[in-house]
């Protein structure tokens, strides 16, 4: 038996010998003479303009590493041989992967710089991307006086062409629908030509005539350029719907960073009633700001019909709301009404059709206690001079209560997630300047490693004890409204001007705020106005590679069901711009708190040049710090090297396979093989 066990140890480590020489075997001197390293970082020259600005935050946003030089500085470098290429180990290194111009060519006429940077794309097969430039033959483009336009392009219909559904815009559903946000203001100008032999269009539009391009590839000299004719800003819908096509096309699809399509809607307060806006008031009556509200409280609760639509909707739409309840609060609504409540009932028979998150048992205030005697609110003190703070032991009973009631009715939860009521426990500014020092105990008590937090607030993560925050954005559906009468008529309010009826808060802050030019029509304001403005900023959520979800209330699945138009225009206009390979990801809160944290990590290390990723012909090795996990794109049929033998690399998504990878057993650094 021992002899036995000895020869299996043996055939052991010969295999574990075998497989670590297969990832490490070094390269031949022809190899090395013939095959280049191409670093995996993207180079950026920059001139201050809003199109080159949108590129370099996509890179940012989505986690490919690059370098700036700003063309204004005195103190930038020369773009010369020396600056993009060197020899490494005896192998010539290309240092950027793709190059990023204002437009193609920056440095004017004979430039030695325009010069070294052609030399270096033709040796190394690298791409550029002239981020906005005019329709003409140095381009690959006809004057637009042939065929072509130039002028104002809101509202403009463009489409992806075959070729660009063949290559890196295959992720579109073929429209390319320019914004046209305001009649007053042009949003978007450019120029449309028609090509030249050996310009192929990717994005055109209609022209007098016929069709002209406003994306396309020009092919010459060995060169390859991505030549972009209109002007945009990172936030333009136009641009976020071509913002990934552009990376994978300039990265030739194998790139650091990953970008998905995100959308999560959080129904707070599920099971309670919320207090109702009062028009006569123009405030919320039972709110303690609420200066003659006494006595003329009323309240908005979903019913067992809007449960069973809200089930429905979910089914139709192919899409979950994730429910935060406060099960103590409708335990006291039920006890006084009469006993029963058919929306508990419900809801928990459709139990298995929603993600439920903990809300805290009755959605008590969880910061300071606090004196509401005065507008705005303070913290109490105690006779020393200290902030009177709830206690860890109630705000533990506050999770664990709602917990224990969950677990009794067969609800499934996730207990690493909570989100306290109006966030309550965090630092609320300006009258709570830190969190309730109870707080962090209290999450640690119950296990949660995931906190909600105001995005509005605090749009950054951060550690609260052992927990970290996960940031949700508002969005404009007031949880105090159940018709879209009250929504139109509480808008007016805080939007219009004191002339007109309105509080006046936007001329007090017009740097945050814009007063509307008159009063909405309180029949027909909110489908009209707010919930197209409301869907048009979710969806630009969703298309920047933003995975903070959104949050609304029970009140906006009631009465008018307020908020079920947001939604379906949010995913039904989606659908129609994106192709079935680039679904929306409705993700958990707990995966969103991973990815932002991975996210801050990744960006940590790549900041301090601790990252080294680079690909040599169908190997691409990526190097992190230890603990670092590394977003990575590329293409199809792509595999992971392993201890022994390969896997399949990361999951589908827009027509490339990507993945936060790490390196597998007993290896230093995650190696790929790209398909040939």
């Amino acid at each position: 038996m021992v002899n036995k066990k000895n020869r299996m140890n043996r055939v052991a480590a010969a295999m574990v010998a075998a497989a670590l020489m297969s990832v490490a075997v070094p390269a031949s001197a022809a190899e090395v003479a013939a095959t280049p390293r191409i670093d995996l970082k993207v180079l950026v020259v920059d001139d201050g303009g809003s199109s080159v600005e949108a590129i370099t935050a996509e890179l940012k946003d989505t986690g490919v590493p690059f370098t700036r030089v700003v063309l204004g500085s005195d103190s930038r470098p020369v773009i010369d041989a020396g600056f993009l290429s060197d020899t490494v180990d005896g192998r010539p290194r290309a240092k950027f992967q793709g190059v990023v111009l204002p437009n193609e060519n920056p440095f004017g006429a004979d430039s030695a710089e325009m010069a070294a940077l052609t030399a270096y794309e033709t040796t190394y097969g690298i791409r550029q991307v002239d981020a906005y430039t005019w329709a003409h033959p140095g381009v690959g483009l006809e004057y637009t006086d042939n065929g072509g336009y130039n002028g104002q392009l809101d509202g403009t219909q463009a489409a992806v062409t075959a070729a660009g559904k063949a290559g890196a815009f295959g992720y579109l559903g073929g429209q390319v629908t320019f914004e046209d946000n305001s009649a007053l203001i042009p949003e978007s100008y450019g120029f449309m030509g028609k090509p030249r032999p050996g310009y192929t269009s990717y994005v055109d539009a209609p022209v007098s005539g016929g069709r002209a391009s406003l994306v396309g590839e020009y092919t010459h000299d060995g060169r390859s350029e991505l030549v972009v004719t209109f002007g945009y800003n990172q936030y333009q819908q136009q641009f976020r719907l071509l913002a990934r096509g552009i990376v994978d096309w300039l990265t030739q699809g194998v790139h650091l960073g990953q970008s998905r399509n995100y959308f999560a809607v959080h129904v707070d307060d599920v099971f309670a009633p919320d207090a109702r806006w009062s028009k006569e008031l123009n405030c919320t009556p039972g709110d303690y700001a609420c200066a003659g509200g006494e006595g003329k409280e009323s309240t908005i609760r979903m019913t067992a019909a809007d449960a069973q639509y809200a089930a429905q909707w979910q089914q139709a739409k192919g899409f979950k709301l994730d429910m935060l309840f406060n099960a103590g609060a409708g335990e006291e609504w039920k006890a006084e009404n009469g006993g029963t409540d058919a929306l508990t009932a419900q809801l928990i028979a459709d139990r298995a059709k929603y993600r439920w998150m903990n809300h805290t048992y009755t959605h008590p205030f969880l910061g300071c206690v606090q004196d509401t005697t005065t507008v705005p609110w303070s913290c109490t003190k105690n006779a020393q001079g200290a902030i009177n703070w709830m206690s860890r032991a109630e705000i533990s009973a506050q999770i664990r209560d709602n917990n224990n009631w969950a677990a009794s009715k067969g609800i499934a939860l996730d207990r690493t997630e909570l989100v306290t009521g109006e966030h309550s426990g965090l630092k609320t500014l300006p009258q709570q300047d830190q969190d309730n020092p109870n707080l962090a105990g209290a999450l640690a008590d119950n296990g949660v490693k995931w906190a909600g937090s105001d995005n509005s607030r605090e749009p950054a993560q951060r550690a609260v004890g052992a927990a970290r925050t996960v940031p949700r954005h508002p969005m404009n559906v007031y949880y105090n409204t159940g018709t879209n009468a009250e929504m139109a008529d509480e808008y007016n309010w805080i939007y219009a001007s004191r002339a007109d009826g309105g509080s006046g808060v936007c001329e007090d802050n017009p740097a945050t705020s814009t007063c509307l030019p008159a009063p909405l029509d309180v029949t027909t304001g909110y489908l009209d106005h707010i919930v197209p403005q409301e869907a048009r900023t979710a969806l630009r959520h969703v298309l920047a590679n933003d995975p903070r979800p959104h949050y609304v209330h029970q009140s906006n699945l009631a009465e008018d069901r307020t908020l079920y138009p947001v939604l379906n225009q949010v995913l039904d206009t989606y659908r129609t711009l994106y192709a079935p390979s680039a679904p929306i990801v409705n993700q958990s809160m707990k995966a969103t708190g991973v990815e932002m944290s991975r996210r801050a990590a990744w960006d940590k290390a790549v900041t301090a040049n601790q990252v080294t990723a680079y690909r040599i012909g169908t190997t691409v090795t990526v190097k992190a710090p230890a603990g670092v996990v590394a977003p990575v794109t590329a293409p199809t049929g792509t595999k992971k090297q392993l201890l022994l033998g390969t896997s399949d690399f990361g999951t589908a998504y827009a027509g490339s396979r990507s993945a936060w990878t790490s390196p597998e057993l007993l290896q230093s650094a995650v190696t790929l093989k790209l398909p040939s």
